[in-house]
């Protein structure tokens, strides 16, 4: 889980991502494309494969998850966890401990868990270049490389590649090389943008919790 958060946090951090005079040019146009197309969006629900791949080239770690977003409102099913938030709250619910932790949520936050940020690729911090075009199953997939450029000896990580569906201008990728030579790749499964989702889903149900299964740490 704690692998996850990372790369939620990575996300956040590349998603106010702005475009200097020095980046690559052919990755600009590309970028703003899938920004402007993602913000379109009421709601996204997508499916995801997560990958680790050690420096030997061995899988370390493989899991699934769903993430399901309506404007700072999300809710996020991962293997042993879900957490919920409404824009306001968040419930992280941990299975195996039949716990769930509640906390404030603040969207200005950066450091806080959103993964209502995660299909927008733009912040300052990042240096961008076009790589090349590759197909990734069906899709022709425009990749762009991301480099930190702000604190990079911080990051665990040194590269970040997206690879955008070239016609429907949606990641469909994304891979984060890792300064200990791993890798960790994010597949977008599933990707289903505009469907109906009822408020009801992003509030967490704690009616079959006892007092002592729930810590409350909102101020």
């Amino acid at each position: 889980m704690k692998k996850l958060f990372s790369f939620i946090s990575t996300l956040i951090l590349i998603s106010h991502f702005s475009f200097a005079q020095d980046q690559d040019p052919k990755a600009k146009p590309i970028l703003d494309d899938l920004s402007k197309a993602t913000k379109a969006y009421k709601t996204i629900v997508s499916e995801y494969v997560f990958t680790i791949i050690s420096k030997e080239k061995k899988q370390i770690e493989k899991q699934t998850g769903k993430v399901q977003v309506k404007g700072n409102k999300f809710k996020l099913d991962i293997p042993g966890n879900v957490i919920v938030c409404d824009g306001k709250t968040i419930w992280a619910h941990n299975k195996d401990a039949a716990e769930v932790t509640i906390k404030s949520f603040d969207a200005s936050n950066e450091d806080q868990l959103n993964p209502s940020k995660i299909f927008t690729m733009y912040e300052t911090g990042y240096k961008y270049k076009y790589d090349k075009e590759e197909k990734i199953g069906v899709s022709t997939c425009h990749v762009i490389t991301l480099f930190p450029t702000i604190k990079p000896e911080k990051k665990k990580f040194h590269t970040v590649k997206l690879y955008i569906d070239k016609t429907k201008k949606q990641m469909v990728k994304m891979v984060m090389f890792m300064k200990d030579g791993s890798t960790q790749t994010y597949e977008i499964k599933t990707f289903k943008p505009n469907l109906v989702l009822a408020d009801a889903v992003f509030v967490f149900d704690l009616k079959p919790f006892k007092a002592d299964q729930i810590t409350d740490e909102r101020d």
